[in-house]
């Protein structure tokens, strides 16, 4: 509903002092630090804090090693957990010797495996070979060449029988290849390695010479089991040394991350010769558990001020809203958060979010199904736009049961309508075809209404924030109200009461004197301020600046009305979706009935619940943030100590 109130806190003491302050900051959850330096800029005096970070470090190894291993670290209760620096420091350091050790074991043997499956890879196409690799390694006079050979190049070996050299032995062969051997004597070996490699002879060379390719085979296969053997008992080896170690490489991970948070609120603080000074925002409602904790500590000294006692520096922002509001915080945070200062727009969203969305989206079965399933989302995922999903869909269904359509069917609560209404058809029949108009119509009443809504809050804004030019001559403030609304009721009464609005005096009071008054929206801004230098630089360039600006303005308040034309027109495609989908139905047998039915309304579900959230979502921004919220605020994040 509100943007919450903070304070700003300065805590002063001995250094000796701080690491108690932090602590009591971190444990509190509630404060946010601010450089003390820029507080205190002026002071040459004051140094930043300049203790060394001791805990990432070892934070950042632990992590690392016990990721390595495959595990995660969870938080662990450390009420009764108290260890220095230099302990963490050491256990980290032997937790990361010992699994490094164990890792680097591991690697060897993969690499082993590794190595023997490459020489089995190697080996395994020459299966056949009747012959012994070391002794062929080994001959003086004779080289042999193992590799593969193309099959196309295979066959055009006849064309060099004549060498009596140029011979190859295959052994096993796949689709394109065969993998074999050829001999060549020492002294023709350039020859015939020369003829080979003109028929894409590609040679293997294998590493294991010992014995024949089958017993090579045999003993690279036994020796690749033995070391898989291994490696299990090496896996199972760190799986046990990782659960004797678990619940302690928990404690220190959870001290770690606290004591590294207590350092990380100290980089905030400044130093001055033996004194520190903390400075940071607290709600307002949560001042007095910090002031109880504070008070505990000796040699510290502390004042909690408002907000705006310090003109500088802007407040950090944490919206407050009621349940139903809460979960359209997600779309603000998408948007900007609103200045300290500014009106938070949250419950304005959630309200005209959910009606808009209703309108457009109204069918009670889709609505039903749509926040089931934002329910079961939330549930289950924690998904930020569950609960907003449940509220869409709820409204959704309200709109739906207006306009008397449940999956499509637009004639099941006559009878409900009836009973206790006593009606004969449904209220509202978007398709009917002297219907179709008014929701038109109705829409647009409703994006009006909407847009003076906007421009409103605007003014009530800069009457808080006391901008006189904004308020005065914005065309978001009173004279781009009167003219707005002067437009809207001219139309209304010329075209619909058929009264002639349009006289000059209205003109020109109403129409020509707002435009004139935004055109000179500046020179006069400084006049109401009081400002003594209020005239442009150069009044002709303001002049044709503003001209264009008060162009754009008029298109402005021109297409935002008519962008509220989807809304009507959402509502009438939701219709037509359906009456389409029942026409393919009705073509079909019964069976094919159902399934389109079925997955028809699935599809509208889907797709049309999507590109509603969409436009809705744009309609937020474009045609109604734009006019009075900016969204340059900065979150609220208070320091948190990690802990279960």
């Amino acid at each position: 509903m509100a943007v919450s109130k903070v304070k700003v806190a300065s805590i002063i003491g001995v250094a000796s002092a701080i690491d108690n302050v932090v602590k009591v900051c971190g444990k509190s959850k509630i404060f946010h630090p601010e450089n003390a330096l820029t507080f205190y800029s002026k002071n040459k005096n004051f140094v930043p804090f300049t203790d060394k970070d001791e805990f990432s470090a070892p934070l950042k190894k632990l992590q690392s090693i016990v990721s390595s291993i495959g595990h995660k670290l969870e938080l662990a209760d450390i009420r009764d957990f108290d260890v220095s620096a230099s302990e963490a420091n050491d256990y980290v350091d032997y937790l990361y010797v010992k699994i490094e050790k164990l890792l680097k074991k591991k690697q060897d043997i993969n690499l082993l495996i590794e190595n023997y499956e490459r020489s089995l890879s190697q080996i395994k196409p020459f299966v056949g070979l009747d012959i012994n690799l070391t002794k062929v390694s080994n001959c003086k006079y004779i080289k042999a060449r193992f590799g593969k050979l193309p099959k196309e190049s295979y066959n055009k070996l006849l064309s060099y029988e004549g060498n009596p050299y140029v011979i190859f032995f295959p052994c096993t062969n796949d689709e394109n290849f065969y993998w074999g051997v050829y001999f060549t004597p020492l002294e023709n070996r350039e020859e015939i390695d020369r003829i080979f490699a003109g028929l894409y002879f590609e040679r293997i060379r294998i590493s294991e010479k010992d014995g024949t390719p089958e017993s090579k085979i045999l003993h690279i296969e036994n020796c690749i089991k033995e070391e898989k053997e291994n490696l299990k008992k090496l896996e199972a080896k760190i799986e046990s040394f990782w659960n004797i170690q678990k619940d302690q490489c928990m404690r220190f991970y959870s001290k770690l991350e606290e004591l590294n948070t207590y350092a990380s609120i100290k980089k905030f603080a400044a130093k001055y010769h033996n004194s520190f000074i903390l400075v940071g925002w607290v709600p307002e409602d949560s001042e007095s558990e910090l002031s109880a904790q504070l008070d505990k500590i000796d040699g510290v000294e502390y004042s909690i001020e408002k907000a705006d006692s310090d003109k500088k520096h802007k407040p950090p922002v944490k919206l407050k809203n009621n349940w139903f509001s809460r979960p359209f915080e997600t779309f603000i945070d998408m948007y900007g958060l609103p200045d300290y200062n500014d009106i938070d727009p949250t419950c304005f969203v959630a309200i005209t979010y959910t009606l808009m969305y209703g309108i457009m989206f109204g069918d009670l079965g889709h609505g039903l199904v749509l926040a089931l399933i934002g329910a079961i989302l939330w549930k289950i995922k924690k998904f930020s736009l569950g609960p907003i999903m449940v509220h869409c869909g709820i409204s959704g269904a309200i709109f739906g049961t207006i306009y008397g359509s449940v999956f499509g069917y637009e004639h099941v609560l006559d009878p409900m309508y009836k009973k206790l209404f006593n009606l004969d058809e449904k209220p509202i029949d978007v398709m009917a075809p002297d219907m179709i108009m008014k929701v038109i119509v109705a829409t647009i009443a409703l994006g009006i209404f909407l847009i003076i809504a906007a421009i409103v809050m605007k003014i009530v804004l800069s009457i808080k924030l006391h901008d006189l030019e904004n308020l005065f001559f914005s065309q978001n403030g009173i004279c781009g109200l009167i003219f707005y609304v002067a437009i809207i009721v001219g139309l209304v009464g010329q075209l619909v009461l058929k009264i002639h609005m349009f006289t000059p005096l209205y003109i020109l009071g109403l129409l020509v004197l707002p435009m004139v008054l935004i055109f000179l929206k500046e020179p006069l801004g400084k006049i109401v301020s009081g400002k003594k230098n209020w005239q442009p630089e150069s009044w002709g360039d303001y002049l044709s600046q503003s001209f264009f600006e008060l162009y754009v303005i008029l298109l402005e308040y021109l297409s935002n009305t008519i962008s509220f034309l989807r809304v009507g027109a959402y509502v009438l495609s939701h219709a037509g979706f359906m009456m389409g989908i029942f026409i393919i139905a009705n073509m079909l047998p019964p069976v094919g009935n159902v399934i389109i039915v079925i997955f028809g309304n699935i599809f509208v579900i889907g797709l049309e619940g999507l590109l509603v959230g969409i436009q809705v979502l744009r309609l937020e921004f474009y045609e109604m943030f734009s006019r009075f919220f900016e969204g340059n605020g900065k979150p609220f994040v208070p320091v948190t100590v990690p802990c279960k």
